[in-house]
């Protein structure tokens, strides 16, 4: 049989096959790859279900849509469609299929073990920087960019190691004017707090936000961005706010903290985003109820 090399298995976790429902967030898959990424860095090549059932719950409640109920045994299955992953029982005298239709309580029954297929793991023995090229294409392909650095410390990766080159061309190119044109349309200063520092000519902090995310098919256009400091963006991306009717802002019940919270969050509650300049620039209807549905982390605060 032909070996894999690298971009076999780039390609592989790059069509991660996902649960789709129109524009539904659905990161099981990937939460679970970057996971046994960061243990396979660490030396740890099984993943068994019991032991890292919870890991795999705190991973999908802080990184995932906002879901009453989890699933994690249905990456721990569903993954080995995608030629990356298997399963078998804890004596090692069974593998269990990917369609198998198996509770959690099955699983840790049976005491289930996950582990890379033999393939991706002889390329990660013989080209170890592909760890760091599997996460940043998994990363890339499902989270926001502010998000990055805080799925990998929790997964056990260095951002050194997942970011060591250039990133992989993508399937749809980013359009480098459209942070420049999100800042001009919101006059260079936060959408929430107005923050304007500069050194000389140069704006510092601020960063244009998709509000609908690039990697759900978001467009670089004006009326899906917003101008933010890089610490609202990152509370943006996390869903501890969200915009309602006419750009009101609306903080979530799961968020909290003590005074800097009050400081920095909660006093915009129920205030009004500042608009840009333009109308035809205003964030959209479609796009603010996809980062509500998606993104938005529980219920709104009253006010």
């Amino acid at each position: 049989m032909k070996a894999s090399h690298p971009p076999d298995i780039l390609q592989r976790f790059d069509a991660l096959k996902v649960w789709q429902r129109g524009d539904e967030r659905a990161p099981h898959k990937p939460l679970l790859a970057l996971l046994a990424l960061g243990l396979y860095r660490r030396g740890i090549h099984t993943v068994p279900f019991v032991q890292y059932e919870s890991k795999l719950n705190e991973l999908l409640r802080e990184f995932g849509p906002s879901r009453r109920t989890l699933y994690p045994e249905m990456p721990f299955l569903r993954l080995q469609s995608d030629d990356v992953w298997q399963v078998q029982t804890g004596d090692a005298t069974n593998r269990i299929a990917s369609n198998a239709d198996l509770s959690k309580t099955q699983l840790r029954r049976i005491d289930a073990v996950g582990r890379f297929s033999d393939d991706v793991q002889r390329v990660f023995d013989t080209h170890p920087q592909a760890i760091g090229k599997v996460a940043r294409t998994l990363l890339n392909a499902h989270f926001a960019d502010s998000m990055h650095e805080d799925i990998l410390a929790a997964v056990g990766l260095s951002v050194d190691a997942a970011f060591d080159e250039a990133p992989e061309s993508g399937k749809t190119r980013r359009d480098p004017e459209f942070r420049d044109n999100v800042l001009r349309a919101y006059q260079y200063r936060c959408a929430l707090c107005n923050l304007d520092m500069r050194i000389c000519n140069r704006t510092i902090g601020l960063e244009a936000a998709h509000i609908k995310w690039f990697q759900y098919r978001g467009p670089d256009v004006v009326e899906n961005g917003i101008a933010l400091c890089c610490l609202h963006h990152k509370l943006f991306d996390m869903g501890a706010f969200t915009l309602g009717d006419d750009r009101r802002v609306l903080v979530s019940e799961d968020a909290h903290g003590t005074e800097q919270f009050e400081q920095i969050l909660l006093r915009h509650h129920g205030g009004q985003l500042n608009a840009p300049v333009r109308i035809e620039h205003h964030p959209s209807h479609s796009f603010v109820s996809w980062h509500r549905a998606q993104v938005f982390r529980g219920r709104a605060r009253p006010f």
